[in-house]
């Protein structure tokens, strides 16, 4: 039903215009080939949130979109509160702030490779990953409600890191309007030991060499050339996010009905943002941020430790850390004039262009870095943001791959053991504590992140800088 409405706009960009109770339209930011893979759920998921009060110019789905709770993952939608706009739980996900950060090593391929297994095994001996991994760290709750309250800044107070790194992380590192007293007692007791891990899932730690370069100006700037050795984290806010997420979807289900929201689909549950619970959930989505930026930190700090062992005299500078499972509110530019909205990205990155205020001055003159993250055994990316993809997405781009299959049936079609070993054989280093994870990571269960980046190239999204093929790669 949605896909027949499916119209080709450009080579890049496709429309469902509105219909029904639909508000704006919905497009879509894809080749041929990635519009005819995503499920037809996409299509179905972009047009309900394109029915949501408030919504302003259009409900947007980036290359890599593909089914998800409420909301597409990859999907982008902007809220004015002066117009009864929206904020809804499943519209930034149960991972808030799911991201990924860089770091340079300063190494070398040939210097790593000499000493990929013995980095392998430390890495994977330090760094507690895996589904209810836990770590050394225990907060009490006045540590827990300082570190939701200061993020990466906290984690940084606490010895974990650099202040130097707070500039090359998105906020500063540090989300303000937290509020720790509306996190409840569940959510910070499944996060009280969990803060320096890596969790289950697509989560990782990867070693990886670039490759490519496509962009020698933006790379220049981002400190990247051919050979260079990276570091990529890729995580979120662990169980705290997650039930961050339970418990409001839960009352946003109620309030809806409240206040009069029809919803298309229970999942889009939602609050109007001006309501005490819309309030209520900004807080503590701002407190998950924190959980998120602070958990990132403190694995870098343990990333540092490990390499400052195997590689004397390494530091692991920064490049950037960016995250993809927010609402944001932003000042964007509709119709000539500048508004401040609400931006949720599930799925989605932020990828500022050239000049914007809220980048450290080193980026300014070229535009944020965008990290795309691949899958295990594939490339990922490093991209930057575009003047042009402020009026296309909000300044939004794609986050990964995107799922092209089911964990479930993925464990149907691999066996853990067996890609490990395949992996191996092509030079890539693989430790996780569960096979069946790695099974349903397996590198054919994801959409060709190649395809998906190209495909944000070449809508003006983001502009491709580097490509980065993994080394070692440590799995949750």
């Amino acid at each position: 039903m949605y896909r027949d409405k499916v119209v080709q706009r450009s080579e890049y960009e496709w429309e469902i215009a509105p219909f029904g109770k639909m508000r704006v339209p919905a497009i879509f930011y894809a080749t041929p080939d990635l519009i005819k893979g995503m499920d037809d759920k996409v299509f179905e998921q972009a047009v309900n949130v394109a029915t949501l009060p408030g919504i302003v110019k259009a409900s947007y789905a980036m290359p890599d979109a593909h089914w998800g709770y409420g909301f597409p993952i990859g999907g982008v939608a902007a809220f004015d509160a002066r117009e009864g706009g929206v904020v809804s739980a499943g519209g930034v996900g149960f991972d808030i702030s799911c991201g990924v950060r860089t770091l340079h090593t300063g190494l070398d391929v040939a210097t790593v490779m000499a000493n990929a297994h013995a980095l392998a095994e430390t890495l994977y001996r330090t760094i507690p990953a895996g589904l209810g991994s836990t770590g050394a760290i225990s907060l009490n709750h006045h540590q827990m409600d300082e570190m939701l309250r200061g993020g990466a800044r906290w984690a940084v107070e606490q010895g974990f890191g650099r202040e130097a790194d707070l500039s090359r992380i998105e906020e500063h590192g540090c989300m303000v309007g937290a509020k720790p007293e509306e996190v409840s007692p569940q959510a910070k007791k499944r996060q009280r030991d969990e803060m320096g891990t890596l969790g289950s899932g697509n989560h990782y730690l990867e070693v990886q060499q670039v490759t490519a370069i496509h962009d020698e100006a933006a790379a220049h700037v981002f400190g990247l050339k051919t050979g260079d050795v990276v570091v990529s984290i890729h995580c979120g806010s662990r169980g705290l996010g997650h039930q961050i997420g339970t418990d409001f979807l839960r009352e946003m289900v109620i309030a809806a009905a409240q206040h009069g929201i029809e919803l298309p689909d229970r999942e889009l549950a939602c609050a109007p943002l001006n309501s005490p619970l819309g309030q209520s959930y900004l807080g503590a989505m701002r407190a998950g941020i924190n959980c998120a930026l602070a958990n990132r930190q403190i694995l870098t700090h343990l990333t540092r430790q490990v390499f400052a062992k195997v590689f004397p005299g390494t530091t692991l500078d920064l490049l950037y850390d960016v995250s993809h499972n927010t609402c944001k509110e932003e000042v964007h530019e509709i119709d000539g004039k500048k508004r401040h909205l609400f931006v949720h990205r599930k799925g989605a990155t932020r990828a500022f262009g050239p000049g914007h205020a809220d980048l450290p001055d080193v980026f300014k003159p070229i535009g944020q870095p965008v990290i795309i993250g691949g899958s295990m055994g594939t490339a990922s990316y490093i991209l930057v943001g575009t003047a042009e993809g402020e009026a296309r997405s909000f300044s939004s781009a794609c986050h990964g791959a995107g799922r092209a299959m089911s964990r479930h049936a993925a464990t149907h079609q691999w066996r853990g053991t067996k890609v490990v070993e395949e992996l191996a054989h092509r030079g890539i280093l693989i430790r996780s504590p569960s096979m069946r994870g790695v099974a349903e990571e397996a590198p054919g269960a994801y959409k060709d992140v190649s395809a998906v980046v190209r495909a944000a190239d070449i809508a003006g999204l983001a502009r491709i800088v580097a490509r980065l093929e993994p080394m070692v790669c440590i799995k949750g």
